[in-house]
């Protein structure tokens, strides 16, 4: 039997530096914008040299993108979780359980240093909407996995077409609400719940057959 690597000290040292340089970052970003957050304010308020800083991230930009990969990998691993409990169900049992996923990613968003700017760096920098792009083809990708061991038959590249349109529905709400202070969250995420499951539901019922004229 292979023993398990372990991290060296210093490696694990380098994590939890890394970890307190992003944590740090996103902290600075909710209170200063994406304008004004520059490295030396980050290893200022960390308590680094910006050499020690430029060991793990080149510019701002690197930082912003690492902050934006961390919350990201978070909220598949809220994904990954999820489609664990209820992907073996079926179609209707995901559909029945969409309004989970909607509220622990919301969560999850909320507990990460800095997620409104983390997310608005995503859509207002060209250097950093790969990230998000990659993220939600990459939930699309295990969305479409699950939901065809349960259809079988349907065109795959349908199937991802319509959970994409989905999953993108699924996080503009969530992020509609870091702004948006006349609805509640809960009536949103229930609402879009509602949307997704319909969906879902869809998906899973052949479509009407077409009836045939009357010949005269």
């Amino acid at each position: 039997m292979i023993a398990a690597t372990r991290r060296s000290p210093q490696q694990e040292r380098a994590r939890l530096t890394r970890d307190r340089l992003l944590d740090v970052a996103g902290d600075l970003l909710a209170e200063v914008g994406i304008e004004r957050i520059s490295t030396n304010m980050i290893a200022a308020r960390a308590g680094l040299t910006p050499p020690a800083l430029y060991r793990y991230f080149g510019d701002k930009y690197a930082v912003l993108e690492a902050l934006g990969r961390r919350l990201m990998e978070r909220q598949n691993m809220v994904l990954e979780s999820w489609l664990a409990r209820h992907a073996p169900t079926g179609i209707a049992g995901m559909a029945d359980h969409i309004g989970d996923l909607l509220t622990e990613n919301a969560a999850v968003t909320r507990a990460e240093p800095g997620a409104v700017w983390i997310l608005r760096a995503l859509h207002a920098t060209p250097r950093l909407v790969h990230v998000r792009l990659e993220s939600h083809r990459h939930v699309t990708d295990r969305l479409t996995d699950a939901c065809a061991l349960h259809l079988s038959g349907t065109d795959r590249k349908m199937l991802w077409s319509r959970l994409r349109l989905a999953v993108e529905l699924g996080f503009a709400a969530d992020e509609m609400l870091y702004e948006e202070d006349r609805v509640s969250a809960e009536t949103v995420l229930a609402q879009v719940a509602a949307m997704l499951k319909t969906a879902l539901l869809d998906l899973a019922s052949p479509p009407p057959a077409r009836g045939r004229g009357v010949s005269g």
